[in-house]
Order: C-alpha cells, then sequence, then structure tokens
C-alpha cells in the first residue's frame, strides 16, 4: 500500500519573513492520518489553526496567503514545495508570526528540515488526485498572455516557460521540465531561490515589503546582471525556481495530484485559479489510492522508498 507519511520528531527553525522582517519561530510536528498540513498560530492570544486548502488562500500577490478568520500566514509555498517534494502528507506547523521565514530563498533548507525529522508510514493509504480529463486557466492575449493547464498523467510531472525582458534572464534557460519520477527534487529543483529586481524591491520597500530580503536568501539582479556574487545555482534557475514555486501552490490542494502540469507565465494567482477550476468541474477527476506498490506510479513509490 502507499501509505500517508508523517515525521518521526518534531523539528525546528528560527529565520525572519521576506516581506515583514519579523523574526519567526517554525516548530514541525507529527500528525495523525488525513489531518492533511495544518498551520497554527501560537503567537495569537488563542492559537488559531489555519488547515491548507485551496479555498484557503485568500491572497497570491507576490506569495501565497492563507487564511482563517483574521488569522494569516504568508509566504507557504516554499515549505509545500518541500513536503511535496518528500511525500509528507500531515504535518501541524507552529509558527510564531504571520509570516513563514523565508531561510535561504529555497526550499533546501525545509527539505533538510523534513529529513533530519525523518518521516513515518502511517496505517493509512495515500490518496490522491487523479485528472481524468484536461483543465485549463487562461489570462490575457498577445504579449499579456498567460496559462496554466493540469492534464491525465501516471505520476507528476511539471514543464514552465518564463518571459522576461532582462538580459540576465534571457541567458539562461527559460523552460524547465520536471518528472518527480526522476527522484531528483531535492537535488535539481529545491535549491533554486526566489528572485527579484532591484527597481522592484526599491518599489516593495516603500510599501513595506520585501523588508527582510537580500542578497542570502534571493537572487537580485538590477537592470543588466545578477547582483549575488556566488551567481546562479542551475544554469536554468529562474525557471526552475517557478517549477518550485508550482509544486508548492498545487500541494495546497490537500492531496498528490495524478497530473501533468504546464504552465506559461503563470504565478500564485493562476496557479490557485488552477485548482479552483479543477474542483469546480468534479467530473475532471477522481480520489484514488493504491493497495499494492506496483499499481501506483513510480514515483510515489519511490518516495516513500527514499526515506
Amino acid at each position: 500500500m502507499i501509505a500517508q507519511r508523517t515525521l518521526k520528531t518534531l523539528t525546528k527553525a528560527v529565520g525572519v519573513g521576506l516581506h515583514s522582517g519579523q523574526r519567526v519561530e517554525l516548530t514541525l510536528r507529527p500528525a495523525p492520518p488525513d489531518t492533511g498540513i495544518v498551520f497554527r498560530r501560537v503567537d495569537l492570544a488563542e492559537p488559531v489553526e489555519i488547515p491548507v486548502t485551496a479555498t484557503s488562500v485568500t491572497d497570491t500577490r507576490l506569495a501565497s496567503t492563507i487564511s482563517h478568520g483574521k488569522a494569516k500566514v504568508h509566504t507557504i509555498e516554499h515549505i509545500m514545495s518541500a513536503c511535496a517534494g518528500l511525500g509528507i502528507d500531515n504535518l501541524v506547523i507552529d509558527i510564531t508570526a504571520e509570516e513563514v521565514p523565508i531561510l535561504d530563498g529555497s526550499a533546501a533548507s525545509f527539505v533538510y528540515l523534513l529529513q533530519s525529522a525523518g518521516s513515518v508510514a502511517q496505517d493509512a493509504p495515500r490518496r490522491f488526485i487523479r485528472l481524468l480529463k484536461p483543465v485549463e486557466v487562461r489570462e490575457g492575449e498577445g504579449r499579456s498572455l498567460k496559462w496554466a493547464r493540469l492534464e491525465p498523467y501516471h505520476g507528476f510531472k511539471l514543464s514552465f516557460q518564463i518571459e522576461f525582458d532582462h538580459p540576465a534572464v534571457s541567458a539562461t534557460g527559460q523552460a524547465v521540465e520536471f518528472d518527480l519520477g526522476s527522484g531528483q527534487y531535492s537535488r535539481e529543483i529545491a535549491r533554486a531561490r526566489t528572485f527579484g529586481f532591484t527597481r522592484d524591491v526599491e518599489m516593495m520597500r516603500s510599501h513595506g515589503l520585501a523588508l527582510g530580503g537580500g542578497l542570502d536568501n534571493a537572487i537580485v539582479l538590477d537592470d543588466y546582471k545578477v547582483l549575488n556574487a556566488d551567481g546562479l545555482r542551475y544554469q536554468d534557475e529562474f525557471a526552475k525556481h517557478k517549477i518550485l514555486d508550482a509544486m508548492g501552490d498545487l500541494y495546497i490542494v490537500g492531496k498528490p495530484l495524478l497530473a501533468a502540469y504546464s504552465a506559461y507565465r503563470s504565478g500564485h494567482a493562476m496557479n490557485n485559479q488552477l485548482l479552483r477550476a479543477l474542483l469546480a468541474q468534479p467530473d475532471s477527476y477522481e480520489i484514488v489510492s493504491f493497495d499494492k506498490d506496483s499499481q501506483a506510479p513510480k514515483c510515489f513509490a519511490q518516495l516513500a522508498m527514499s526515506w
């Protein structure tokens, strides 16, 4: 049986929020089967639990934000990507502020945190959302066109094309494909950092955003070049970070997808629109589990064995 998984033991991290600049502590705790991933704002007078679901996303400007009542958690996509890449189903995340720490700007630190805690199989089948027919969302026309699509696939793969009119970005690979079945998430995707342009950072800071951002947790570009002394971690790091984000955004649906995702100039908003479009069409998917590992796509059987 492909079983649900949680952590063997709790693990902790401390960092600052990318936009708030606030110090924040995370405690990742094991959780029972069918809990899903739940954030808990323990800094509030009465702690508030915010389950991660497609409909709990209330803001997608610059990051994915979930809410319950007035309680919010911003920038959940990188830790969600790590959970998707490693196959963690059930987790309670205690957080002491309203933004997940940016750490090094990628998912690598979250991968390390999860791996250091270890994972354990639970006595419950892992449930998947299997695409039965394509679902797509589109916006704009011509140069403003952007779209994202899910199609049936016995596994999980992503392809993403970016388009930035910038010499440093244009010189890199702007189209990336990644199949979870490669077993290379931690090596090929997780280390890709978020990126920003100095002109945008200055504007955001004037609005109280990007206060925790810098060269140690993002790729920063001026009008011509990458400013980080060590350069890029991958030749196509910009596009790979979009794959990283998409994996996190899609895992917000609450179950792993059996699907092929493709996108052109998509982002957090369109990824969430895609999930909502999927859920609005019940005939476009089914919920499945696998009694035998041999029935499951290789990538998900491998995930269970890799721990």
